[in-house]
């Protein structure tokens, strides 16, 4: 996409507005499935935590991708947006066990990360596919807050629990489908995935009747230039010819599953907000726009960095600027940031906003959320509208008595 056609959408629907590239998340879909073409059976299940917007998983189900999920409320709306139930994998963590059986009761694969829920799931409902999520205790993720893998993660079964897993499961007769592991996002040292590869392959040559291992995601991707991520087509040359090794030794050809969110939707995603004023301090030169961390917490909450580019005038002269929101709290997207001048009304465009943008934006502040737009075939489609002071009340009670008697 041009900046023209970004400024074209956000005069069209307004600002704030999140604005999603469809042909980047295709692009990136082909890179994937391309890379480990040499696999006969690949299985890609969209994370959809990253992006959940129906449109979004609808374009991704047209595209032949399956669903990662990790509420009930997730599968539901995967069901909505047309998704068959065997195409959508559950991998909750800390759910109770009636959360798993009523998602099970659809049809929908399940994955269980504790020995408690796994026995008494497989008591109940011995003969119903199970995956199983190992924790392989290896670091792989690139920031604290995403490595899912290590030894003090809550996510998975240690694999030195494997002797306690191997007799529950002979204990209840448990249908063992698949194995699963994810060691964390941003993954950067592809022979570190490799060796936690191994381990899951190790683990599986426990369970004799499975139909997939699947490897998670957390592949890194750029977020300015130069930018280091994670090698796919090295990792797709180097781990489909292990798999396949293993499945010949394994005397049956399984699935290989992926479930990459970020890697999908990040690049294809730009958030949009206008400048509402340039305030000069004694040190700083701020650039406050019409949003905040309620619209867009990475920064806050990760120290993520997501370009800024003044889209409105790109060929100014550069000026340093800390971009701020208007929350009313510490609200910074980025500090000391080199961007070409700024002037009260332009509009700023954050790269890299498709992915845990918009899916972890709050009304804090009773702020409204943002819209929401789909660039297809060289046009704009609303797929989210702008929130109202009406949406903020749905749901809300008032007080059924006068106050004044409290």
């Amino acid at each position: 996409m041009q900046g023209k056609d970004l400024l074209q959408l956000a005069e069209q629907f307004g600002n704030p507005i999140y604005v999603y590239d469809a042909e980047k998340i295709q692009s990136q879909y082909n890179r994937l499935t391309k890379a480990f073409s040499k696999v006969d059976k690949l299985r890609i299940n969209y994370a959809m935590k990253a992006l959940s917007n129906v449109a979004i998983l609808q374009l991704l189900r047209e595209m032949g991708s399956g669903l990662d999920t990790v509420s009930i409320q997730e599968v539901l709306l995967g069901l909505h947006a047309g998704y068959e139930p065997e195409k959508i994998f559950f991998t909750p963590n800390g759910v109770s066990l009636e959360e798993i059986e009523e998602v099970a009761a659809m049809g929908v694969q399940i994955n269980i990360d504790n020995l408690s829920i796994l026995e008494q799931f497989g008591t109940k409902f011995p003969n119903v596919p199970v995956c199983i999520r190992i924790n392989p205790h290896v670091m792989a993720g690139g920031n604290a807050n995403i490595s899912v893998g290590h030894i003090d993660s809550k996510f998975g079964i240690s694999v030195h629990q494997l002797p306690h897993l191997v007799r529950i499961v002979e204990n209840t007769k448990m249908n063992i489908v698949g194995i699963h592991m994810h060691t964390g996002s941003d993954i950067l040292d592809i022979e570190v995935f490799l060796y936690a590869a191994e381990i899951l392959f190790d683990v599986a040559k426990n369970f004799k009747n499975l139909e997939f291992l699947d490897f998670g995601s957390g592949f890194k991707v750029p977020y300015k230039k130069d930018d280091i991520e994670t090698d796919i087509e090295e990792l797709g040359k180097k781990l489909s010819k292990r798999f396949n090794s293993f499945c010949a030794e394994y005397g049956k050809e399984l699935t290989l599953i992926f479930e990459p969110g970020k890697f999908l939707v990040s690049e294809a995603g730009f958030f949009l907000a206008k400048v509402n004023v340039v305030k000069q301090t004694t040190s700083t030169v701020f650039a406050g726009i019409d949003s905040g961390f309620n619209h867009l917490i990475r920064p806050m909450f990760y120290g993520s960095q997501h370009h800024i580019e003044n889209i409105s005038h790109p060929k100014g002269k550069e000026r340093f600027y800390s971009v701020v929101g208007y929350i009313c709290e510490t609200d910074t997207f980025a500090n000391n940031r080199k961007i070409a001048e700024i002037k009260e009304g332009d509009i700023l465009c954050f790269r890299n906003a498709g992915a845990y943008c918009f899916s972890m934006s709050s009304n804090y502040n009773s702020r409204y959320k943002p819209a929401e737009v789909l660039w297809i075939n060289g046009e704009g489609h609303l797929i989210r509208a702008h929130e109202t002071f009406e949406d903020l009340l749905r749901n809300q009670i008032p007080l059924p008595i006068p106050a004044a008697s409290i």
